[in-house]
């Protein structure tokens, strides 16, 4: 195969980038747009399929301009995604009936809570009671939904379609079990669930291997006619990047939230503390599984200090902010702005700020927010360690923007007393679904052959003592309580 470039369409909740690597996983040009994203109400979170769609055109054509790659170099395009953000559209058209419901909002907590009642597994930040909504919401929705007029899909089918210009309505088993209708034992829909929701079965894409030809990309993409040969879910993608394919395997990937995942092999692991089993990937008739926690707010929160407070104009330029003083003198955060997730799974909590005095400062507040995001990290690996009953790792390994920050990762070191390994390019879940796209067109033969292209960048070991370490999270746990007993605003 003489085209040797691999295109990633990393789609997440906030912004779309594209990459080209090369075959060694070297990164040769990439482009970012951040796409916008809406609270209409309290617990609400929407945002444009057609727009991310269009970012994701834009950003393709940059990134083919910044590596000088004209479209027939490129051997394979890999798309990964934020997961259970969910769309509703016509087969005809292509046209969304309404906003992106993206896998933040918990405008169905009150449905869900119905639904435990029942005795029934449900969660607000999967697609299942998102689609429910969203078919309620659409005059003659299940009646055009039997009938194969609309299609449902998470942020990798509706990117799918569009890349093939509707010839294919499909995802993969890593975003399928993100829906909350994924029987993961028969790795297929599963019947009950589409029961429970009343969603028809006309509505739903196939379900593919996570790597393997799908179809090829429109005659109007970027002079672009390559196999679009990979889907996965951002973090599945990420630890195929970070190349966590070995039981009791742990990364962070930080983004719009900070999400841990540990790989568990080939069974999956159900959690009593907030964290839920995903499929990693399916490959070659085989699947892998995951354990994964969130905290619902990371890079947000960092977002919410530029745009909201107006404190600093560019997350890059936290790091230097935050050592400018020595400590945080007093002031803490728990950045719950869209709830706490793993292991509290507070969906009405919000965010505090506490111990703020005259003295404090713009320096003060930026340290306390990258301390409460590395606290949060903190408690979700060692729910997972728990339920996996595995000890912590010796390393864990971190990627996405923010991993980019140094003192961020230094104290989530410190926290967790382990060291933290930066790769050297920090687009892992762009790396991911490249390698992916890879092994679909038979670039690569699996994760065994991409190991040699593995570069690590920076480790940061801890530098606190056990005694500090101890005093710092007992004094988390108290704020964080506060945080958990706190009415729900959005009942009043």
């Amino acid at each position: 195969m003489t085209a040797s470039l691999l295109l990633a369409l990393d789609a997440g909740t906030t912004g779309v980038r594209a990459l080209l690597f090369d075959r060694a996983g070297r990164e040769r040009g990439s482009a970012y747009e951040e796409v916008a994203v809406a609270c209409p109400r309290p617990g609400w979170v929407e945002t444009d399929a057609g727009e991310i769609w269009q970012a994701s055109r834009r950003v393709i054509a940059a990134a083919m301009r910044a590596a000088g790659a004209g479209g027939s170099e490129v051997a394979a395009l890999g798309v990964a995604n934020q997961r259970a953000t969910t769309i509703l559209w016509e087969r005809s058209s292509g046209r969304p009936l309404h906003p992106a419901i993206v896998w933040q909002d918990v405008r169905t907590a009150a449905r869900v809570e119905q639904l435990e009642k029942q005795g029934l597994l449900a969660s607000a930040m999967t697609s299942s009671t998102k689609l429910e909504w969203l078919l309620n919401a659409t005059e003659g929705g299940r009646e055009r939904a039997a009938a194969g007029e609309l299609c449902f899909g998470t942020v990798d089918t509706w990117l799918v379609w569009n890349l093939t210009g509707g010839r294919v309505h499909a995802t993969d088993h890593s975003n399928a079990s993100c829906t909350g209708l994924y029987d993961f034992g028969r790795g297929a829909w599963d019947r009950r669930a589409l029961d429970a929701f009343t969603v028809p079965r006309e509505l739903l894409p196939a379900i593919e291997p996570s790597a393997g030809v799908l179809g090829r990309t429109r005659a109007d993409l970027c002079g672009l006619d390559v196999p679009v040969a990979a889907i996965s879910g951002d973090q599945q993608a990420s630890m195929f990047g970070q190349l966590r394919d070995q039981r009791g395997d742990f990364k962070v990937t930080f983004g719009t939230s900070a999400m841990v995942d540990v790989n568990t092999g080939e069974t999956p692991v159900l959690s009593q503390n907030g964290a839920y089993p995903l499929v990693l990937w399916g490959l070659g008739g085989r699947r892998l599984f995951c354990l994964e926690g969130t905290a619902v707010t990371a890079g947000a929160a960092v977002q919410w200090l530029r745009d909201g407070l107006q404190l600093i104009a560019d997350a890059g330029e936290t790091s230097a902010i935050a050592r400018q003083v020595p400590d945080t003198g007093g002031v803490w955060v728990v950045p719950a702005f869209q709830g706490l997730g793993t292991p509290h799974m507070k969906t009405g909590a919000r965010a505090l700020i506490g111990g703020l005095s005259r003295a404090s400062t713009r320096a003060h507040l930026v340290r306390a927010m990258l301390e409460g995001i590395a606290f949060r990290c903190r408690e979700i690996v060692a729910t997972l360690a728990a339920d996996l009953a595995c000890p912590l790792p010796s390393v864990l390994r971190a990627d996405g923007g923010a991993a980019a920050n140094d003192f961020l990762l230094q104290q989530l070191a410190d926290v967790l007393g382990i060291g933290v390994e930066r790769p050297a390019t920090v687009q892992g879940t762009a790396l991911g679904a490249a390698l992916l796209a890879g092994v679909g067109v038979g670039l690569f033969g699996g994760v065994a052959e991409i190991r040699q292209f593995w570069r690590p960048g920076a480790v940061f070991e801890p530098s606190w003592d056990e005694s500090r370490r101890a005093e710092e999270v007992a004094l988390w746990q108290t704020r964080v309580q506060a945080c958990r007993t706190l009415p729900d605003p959005a009942r009043g």
